[in-house]
């Protein structure tokens, strides 16, 4: 999802102008779209399952960054334990 600055680059009076194409600009390429007034980035826009994707991910990589500080300090549950804890024999 790497930026093209040379087609993803919109002033925001473009995206007043005409925010069916931009929107589906976005869906299409599956880029975000940076949004500019007076020549500085003020917001990205996505598609909706572009944004909803990259939320999944985000909270995956999480989890695992989670679970490997947990392993990497001894924050662990034996197997017997959790087996116990869930109800398997």
């Amino acid at each position: 999802m790497q930026t093209k600055f040379s087609e993803d680059v919109i002033p925001l009076s473009d995206l007043k102008v005409n925010p069916g194409k931009i929107v589906g600009r976005a869906q299409e390429n599956h880029r975000p779209i940076l949004l500019t007034s007076r020549g500085r980035g003020v917001a990205v826009m996505q598609g909706l399952e572009d944004f909803e994707r990259t939320a999944d991910e985000l909270a995956f990589v999480k989890a695992v960054a989670k679970g490997l500080a947990e392993a990497r300090d001894h924050d662990t549950v034996s197997l017997e334990d959790a087996k116990q804890a869930l109800g398997i024999e």
